[in-house]
């Protein structure tokens, strides 16, 4: 027999299958040799209360063995002599697209800017001893895009779009671990994302497909009112989905130039907020000892209004890491990152202030994307023309004062105090030092100068949005163009990213099979 409940247990009792075994056995009346096995469905932290529970569904298998299968397994077949489609980035959109085609019977051929996972990883290293960044190998691009080496979160709040379920049980295909499908903020981690991202890459090149990688798209073929393929380095003919990654700033200069249209989207600037993990796991917990031996690092949360605008914490990473994202000279831009077991003595999260077209003068389309390249060349410059980054303790800059020393901190390229009260747009910073007093009122201990903020942070999201008729998916004026994802402006994150990845395959295939 199989059964279901909902149980609301210590942590310790969730923390070890003995454990939760015994507590099922006890509670419910089952015989311990008659529950053949627990799985857990689902898995979320409580820690309103002093009392802290942790809230489990769990499947019971009662006298009978639980299947192997822990998640739902997708068929690919060859595709190998099906007609092509032309995917444009290696990230979750262009990846998802890719696995997707597969599924629908075409052969996809994906085009990266940038480098496998392994030889990404060794220009990302390069970047805290040379103070260099690679403007076609960096923590944007290359294979996994802007996630595979800055995180791995796959919460998203996008449900209405697709299934997000779907696109979590491929990455356990791929080889993440389960439990990403039972926690409620699930997370893979990136130490381990780049191997899910190469065996979805060898999916796409066993069933046919192709990957290339250092092979820049620099133009689109279009023939009247159609996109029939596209030039990197040569041409490669088929229906184009265009999902670049929000960074990719000479891609929107040239569909502009291209008369493709575009429109301005808002974004969210700021910089990076990183607290000692136990110090976060304290005032989250409620507890001197944090997380103690059975919790995980803790997270947090906050959003309030300011003058009309949303401040708010932004892909938030316990027991991680901050990170250079810069793509590019003259440019200094910060990240956040954790590995899967959460384990450094640091948390950090993004803390943005929302900005909306209307908030930057003129009506350049390219408005806000050249704001963004505005405020990360001034913090090139505070930062001595390097990668170190200027930064500031979190009380002096709500206060208004220049911090004349620093805590340690994760960022490896290094950290130089620097008053970021005063070359911040002030928009910017009024907004965040408010915000700041807030959360400090919400959280007792959260506003301390044992935090250093890191600036900046201005890549939240795409400052462009590539205009596509909400019911084909394909760009408004050319048939054949399938604009998807972060990069367009039609996703946030890793999983909603996949998801629109999926459905612009799905839209693209229906398009195939009317010509």
């Amino acid at each position: 027999m199989i059964q279901e409940l909902q149980l609301r247990v210590l942590p310790q009792v969730a923390a070890d299958s003995d454990n939760l075994r015994k507590y099922i056995s006890d509670e419910h009346g089952i015989a311990l040799s008659a529950l053949k096995g627990v799985r857990i469905l689902k898995r979320s932290v409580d820690a309103r209360q002093r009392t802290i529970f942790i809230n489990l569904k769990v499947r019971l298998y009662i006298n009978e063995l639980p299947s192997d299968d822990e998640y739902v397994h997708t068929e690919y077949h060859d595709v190998s002599s099906r007609p092509q489609v032309i995917v444009v980035g290696a990230g979750p959109g262009g990846l998802f697209a890719a696995l997707r085609l597969i599924e629908l019977g075409y052969r996809p051929i994906v085009l990266e800017r940038g480098k496998d996972v392994h030889e990404r990883k060794k220009d990302l290293a390069s970047i805290s001893r040379t103070q260099q960044v690679d403007p076609e190998s960096n923590y944007c691009f290359g294979e996994g895009g802007a996630g595979a080496y800055s995180d791995g979160k796959l919460y998203t709040r996008s449900k209405k779009r697709g299934s997000t379920e779907k696109i979590l049980n491929v990455f356990c295909q791929h080889g993440a671990s389960t439990s990403i499908l039972a926690d409620a903020h699930p997370h893979i981690g990136t130490d381990r994302l780049p191997q899910v991202i190469e065996s979805i890459r060898r999916t796409i090149v066993s069933c046919g497909g192709e990957v290339h990688f250092q092979t820049k798209m620099t133009q689109l073929l279009i023939n009247e009112d159609r996109v029939v393929g596209c030039v990197a380095g040569k041409e490669f003919l088929g229906p184009v989905i265009l999902a670049t990654g929000h960074s990719a700033r000479d891609v929107y200069k040239y569909l502009l130039q291209s008369k493709v249209e575009l429109e301005p989207k808002g974004i969210a600037v700021g910089v990076r907020l990183e607290h000692p993990a136990q110090l976060i796991d304290q005032i989250q917990y409620h507890r001197k000892e944090g997380r103690g031996q059975w919790l995980p690092a803790a997270e947090y949360a906050f959003v309030t209004q300011v003058e009309g605008r949303g401040v708010y914490s932004f892909c938030m990473c316990p027991g991680g890491f901050v990170i250079p994202a810069a793509t590019g000279a003259e440019q200094v831009v910060v990240n956040g990152m954790s590995p899967a077991n959460r384990g450094t003595k640091w948390s950090n999260s993004g803390m943005v202030v929302e900005l909306r077209p209307e908030d930057i003068e003129g009506n350049d389309v390219l408005r806000v994307l050249r704001y963004q390249e505005e405020l990360e060349r001034v913090c090139w410059q505070q930062a001595n023309m390097k990668q170190t980054a200027p930064a500031q303790r979190m009380a002096d800059f709500v206060n208004g004062r220049l911090s004349y020393d620093l805590p340690r901190s994760s960022y490896a390229p290094g950290i130089l105090s620097s008053p970021l009260h005063f070359w911040l747009p002030k928009a910017v910073s009024s907004r965040l030092q408010q915000g700041f007093r807030t959360f400090g009122k919400q959280a007792h201990g959260f506003l301390t100068n044992e935090a250093v903020m890191i600036g900046v942070e201005t890549r939240t999201s795409s400052p462009i949005r590539i205009v596509r008729d909400v019911d084909t998916l394909q760009h408004v004026r050319l048939r054949g163009l399938f604009p998807c994802g972060e990069g367009a402006g039609y996703a946030g994150g890793i999983v909603s990213a996949g998801v629109d990845g999926e459905r612009c395959a799905d839209m693209c295939a229906q398009y195939m099979a009317n010509i």
